[in-house]
């Protein structure tokens, strides 16, 4: 077993964009799907991939919901979203 797997990074969700995130999630899902991991090294890796799916899955929900109100065209609507800066 490689000391270097033992013990992922954990994922700090309020500071990952979602590009990160999903780069995150691929490399992740590749790393597991090599095999080379231990059982437990595997189930704290997946956990992270939870977590980083929960990451896109919220920022695309952030996303879908910006959309709605710009197409709504709405006026009174442009409150309810505020773009964070970047």
């Amino acid at each position: 077993m490689n000391d270097e797997n033992t013990s992922p990074a954990p994922i700090d969700k309020t500071e990952l964009s979602f590009e990160s995130a999903m780069t995150e999630l691929e490399a992740l899902v590749t790393k597991i799907e090599t095999g080379n991991l231990s059982l437990e090294d595997s189930l704290k890796e997946f956990e992270n991939g939870i977590k980083l799916s929960r990451v896109c899955q919220s920022a695309l929900k952030d996303a879908e919901h910006r959309v709605k109100i710009l197409s709504d065209g709405d006026d009174n609507n442009e409150q309810d979203f505020a773009v964070s800066p970047e």
